[in-house]
């Protein structure tokens, strides 16, 4: 059983056994462990039923995912069971791979991928112009997290698990 944790936003959004769980959590850091545990008992899961665990290491907020990480690799070190990062292009990707994805940062640019492109930031021209090469423009809307159960079981089967580090795309505010 695959638990997938994404802290990358607002709240907590948990996924496991098919089921979606958000929380509504001002402190992520001290909601999270409750809301696991809250949602293992809800769906009758112990923690040793777990197989893996996805965790959305970004591209969101700074300290959602580092937080977020943070919790799921304690979790996995303690239960012996793999970590595997998914980002939100994956996510978007994973169910249209043609498509160019755009995310607003609301910082005045916009977080893109596609087959061609490594994720990266770009400014708005650069967007409109991007997406014509592609069919289609996703990351407008909120991408489909029940995804992510199928992307970790295909990142462990094909044995592609990679460290889990967060996906930051531009220096935090500290840096600059």
């Amino acid at each position: 059983m695959i638990l997938i944790i994404n802290t990358s936003g607002n709240g907590i959004d948990l996924v496991l056994n098919g089921k979606f769980m958000h929380v509504d959590a001002e402190k992520q850091a001290i909601t999270l462990p409750t809301a696991v545990n809250d949602f293992l008992n809800a769906e009758n899961v112990k923690m040793s039923d777990l197989s893996a665990i996805g965790v959305i290491v970004g591209p969101g907020s700074f300290t959602g995912i580092r937080m977020g990480i943070a919790y799921a690799k304690g979790l996995g070190i303690g239960l012996n069971i793999p970590v595997v990062g998914v980002n939100a292009f994956e996510l978007y990707l994973y169910e249209t791979p043609d498509a160019f994805v755009a995310i607003d940062s609301n910082r005045g640019d916009f977080f893109v991928a596609s087959k061609i492109h490594a994720p990266c930031t770009m400014t708005i021209d650069e967007v409109e112009t991007e997406q014509m090469k592609r069919p289609m423009t996703v990351g407008h809307k909120p991408y489909n997290l029940m995804l992510a159960t199928n992307i970790v079981e295909d990142k462990i089967k094909n044995k592609k698990i990679e460290p889990v580090i967060p996906m930051y795309l531009r220096p935090s505010y500290a840096e600059k």
